[in-house]
């Protein structure tokens, strides 16, 4: 299939470069004139504009958008929904709020122009290890585009299928959901994103307790000088606490066991606030969720070995850098994808 993307950055680029492994044929646009060259030496179709861009797809076109949420995508849906034709789709690959999916997807509907929500997560590794993906919209435009969904999904792989799955959708299996109507796709992926908070949370805790039992206030014969390194590896092997997650904490300590290039600045990306508020609108009780966005917040203050291990697992799934806080602005705006 052919297929435009609009953003090429940590995972824009990447999402164009699997599309095109998979045989898929790319065009390329991005503000940064390099990073579109960057792409045309892997064999994308390099755009000039929005318009440039659109003019290289035939129709019934498909423009994936993967821009950071706010107004970086919001202007740049109202732009191209001035250069497509009725019948193409925008789709929205970042971590845009739910409710600007809904509102959004009305208003193209009116001129005639498909709107997909998908919330994409991979990060960084998207490459090698495909992208999960959670999309909302209306079946025949999703059913027609899973070309593309299926080339970004991980596919099977290795992983153990789960028993008692007949007659359910397969697709699930390899890595991508049709979640509903539009903005159920970015609903999912929130709740995904404010889950990973509180996974992150807990594994920074847990290392921060490791780390602290040498403390020379204990009695002498309770302290342990303990290798976090080693203890994060043999918990990726058979333990009931493995994950992906772990697995990139055990890279990060391999790499540096003090995480002393981290300062320890913990950036929260939107989704765990929204996921919060909408506990609130469903009186849900989000505890361990709520806490760990809190803390987060806390991180902004205090900068202990908790919290320069919550930025080295940003940095290994999703290459987030720490950017220093400025008082008076809006902290914790939603980043981008990952």
């Amino acid at each position: 299939m052919q297929v435009g993307i609009v953003g090429l950055g940590r995972m824009g680029g990447n999402i164009a470069r699997r599309l095109m492994q998979h045989g898929h044929q790319v065009a390329v646009y991005d503000r940064n004139p390099k990073a579109v060259e960057d792409l045309a030496k892997d064999n994308a179709a390099p755009a000039h504009s929005l318009d440039d861009l659109v003019k290289q797809l035939k129709t019934p076109r498909a423009v994936w958008v993967m821009l950071p949420a706010g107004d970086p995508t919001e202007s740049t849906i109202a732009s191209l929904a001035q250069v497509v034709d009725k019948g193409d789709t925008i789709i929205d690959g970042g971590n845009t709020f739910f409710k600007d999916d809904i509102r959004r997807a009305k208003s193209l509907r009116a001129k005639g122009i498909h709107y997909i929500d998908v919330g994409t997560s991979g990060g960084i590794w998207g490459p090698e290890r495909g992208y999960c993906m959670m999309i909302g919209g209306d079946t025949d435009v999703v059913n027609r585009l899973d070309p593309i969904f299926a080339a970004l999904a991980p596919g099977l792989g290795e992983i153990p299928r789960t028993p008692k799955r007949d007659g359910r959708d397969p697709r699930v299996e390899k890595g991508y959901l049709h979640a509903g109507r539009n903005g159920a796709g970015h609903f999912v992926k929130m709740v995904h994103n404010g889950i990973e908070y509180g996974l992150m949370q807990a594994y920074a805790e847990g290392f921060d307790i490791l780390r602290g039992r040498k403390h020379e206030n204990l009695p002498e014969d309770e302290r342990f000088d303990l290798d976090l390194t080693d203890i994060a590896e043999v918990w990726r092997r058979g333990s009931v606490i493995s994950s992906w997650l772990l697995d990139l904490t055990a890279i990060a300590l391999a790499q540096n066991p003090q995480l002393d290039q981290f300062e320890g600045v913990v950036q929260d990306s939107g989704e765990g606030r929204w996921t919060v508020n909408a506990a609130v609108e469903e009186a849900v009780p989000a505890t361990v969720i709520t806490a760990s966005l809190y803390a987060r917040f806390a991180s902004r203050m205090e900068h202990d070995f908790a919290y320069r291990l919550l930025s080295a697992m940003r940095n290994q799934f999703g290459g987030h850098v720490e950017t220093p806080i400025v008082k008076g602005t809006a902290e914790g705006e939603p980043q981008g994808p990952r």
